[in-house]
């Protein structure tokens, strides 16, 4: 049974452009901002190994004990990883480092599993939560990235709600509407979970460039976007995003909304069944992806200019066939889905977001039995195929989901293991690095040494 509040699969799972004021974009969206990256590394040995740490799963450890932060990054020290991505904003957008903006919470308890069961995590420590990661991961050489769970404002359970979308309620228009069955609904009306915020809306957008510009004054290495994303197919339908859309049609007014886009209440599957897709769903696949493209280069401003040198990046999932659900293009603008995909349009390709990014966390989540392959759906194939539609200038790493990987139990403890040593050279060898996800399945399950064994491998120590 899985332990981990956070989950990454493909069932699971991006905002109108700011018309153009962010810095460099041309009217066709297209960036007109050259920047300028350090080459991705060639060699397995200098190529980075990214941890990543979740702030939910680990709270029990690490939510009161510098000890225990100190006790868990020697041991992905020792095990070979050079860069950790600690989680400092959760799905419900509270944050674990300090901020001046107005609406944000610190972040007074998660819920976790503890012995099997879904419990109460409380903070009680007052001592800066991320500043504890940078000073003990530096003090051991290791990299310091913090992960940033982007489009989201609240997170319900039975445990109770938090997020300024709860707390609130004069910010129920930044969050997401819904196309479901019983039409269409505001997300804060539709029961609990993750709350995302609608990602076309301005006043979003600024506040959570507002939070990345206090984030980025940290001694970090790197911030990394999670969620940077639409909630998925189903969403934004709101009149702000309507209009929007409109505008990008150029003031074309419909009477069938949002049947022209998407049928009421039509998920996935559904729509790739069809023979023939609505008469505008393409372009609302096209305008989604310029929203978050646009997105991308407004908070990469921001960062950058509060610290040139902090890298910037994102965690996208590897399913580049369908990761358009949630809004996103993470290919560069120079690989053109068109020739491959019937849902890209011509003008998708321009919406590519890979040239902003230092670097680019992949979701190589494929299971435990298929690390090796040349297609979607393998961890080898996930790393190559990514690499190439990303092209060159941006640092790709990729890897697996280790403890998400195996829903049916399929494969035993053994292959398990073994798909963690053999996980980190088929990845390595195909991009620019590795990317294990999440600390807590190591720790849960002791398998550093074969995060150990399959590092030594892949840099060569035991060649």
């Amino acid at each position: 049974m899985n332990m981990i509040q956070k989950y990454r699969h493909y069932t699971a799972f991006i905002l109108i452009s700011l018309l153009f004021l962010v810095a460099g974009c041309s009217d066709d969206g297209n960036p007109g901002t050259e920047y300028e990256f350090p080459d991705p590394p060639k060699e397995n040995i200098a190529k980075p190994r990214y941890i990543w740490i979740d702030a939910a799963a680990n709270f029990r450890d690490f939510a009161n004990s510098r000890e225990n932060i100190t006790r868990d990054l020697t041991l992905a020290k020792d095990a070979g990883f050079t860069d950790l991505v600690v989680d400092i904003r959760p799905t419900s957008g509270d944050i674990l480092y300090n901020s001046s903006v107005a609406g944000v919470a610190q972040v007074q308890w998660l819920g976790a599993w503890v012995n099997g069961v879904y419990s109460k995590v409380e903070r009680t420590a007052t001592w800066d939560y991320l500043q504890a990661f940078i000073e003990e991961g530096h003090k051991l050489e290791l990299k310091v990235h913090a992960g940033f769970n982007t489009m989201v404002g609240g997170h319900s359970s039975g445990l109770g709600s938090q997020g300024i979308l709860y707390r609130d309620a004069s910010k129920k228009e930044w969050a997401t509407t819904e196309n479901i069955s019983i039409g269409l609904t505001n997300t804060m009306d539709a029961g609990g979970g993750t709350k995302f915020f609608n990602p076309a809306n301005e006043e979003v957008q600024n506040y959570l460039c507002d939070l990345l510009k206090d984030l980025a004054q940290y001694d970090l290495d790197g911030i990394l976007l999670d969620r940077g994303r639409f909630d998925g197919m189903q969403s934004d339908f709101s009149d702000l995003t309507r209009k929007k859309f409109e505008s990008y049609l150029g003031n074309i007014k419909r009477t069938n909304f949002p049947g022209d886009i998407l049928p009421q209440g039509a998920t996935m599957q559904q729509v790739t069944a069809m023979a023939e897709y609505p008469p505008y769903f393409t372009k609302w696949l096209e305008f989604r992806a310029k929203v978050m493209f646009d997105f991308m280069e407004k908070a990469r401003t921001a960062v950058k200019s509060v610290n040139p040198d902090v890298l910037f990046g994102v965690y996208v999932g590897g399913w580049y066939s369908t990761y358009y659900e949630v809004g996103v293009n993470w290919a560069s603008p120079k690989y053109n889905p068109a020739q491959t995909y019937k849902w890209a349009t011509s003008k998708y390709m321009n919406y590519g977001y890979a040239e902003l990014m230092d670097q680019i966390l992949i979701g190589a989540y494929a299971s435990p039995l298929r690390v090796y392959g040349s297609s979607e759906w393998s961890m080898q194939g996930f790393s190559r195929l990514a690499k190439e539609k990303i092209k060159d200038g941006t640092i790709v790493a990729a890897g697996p989901d280790v403890g998400n990987w195996d829903s049916n139990n399929q494969a035993s403890q053994q292959q398990e293991n073994q798909a963690i040593v053999e996980s980190v050279k088929a990845c390595m060898d195909e991009c620019d690095g590795y990317f294990l996800f999440d600390m807590i399945h190591l720790k849960m399950a002791s398998q550093w040494q074969y995060a150990k064994q399959g590092i030594d491998i892949a840099i060569g120590e035991n060649n």
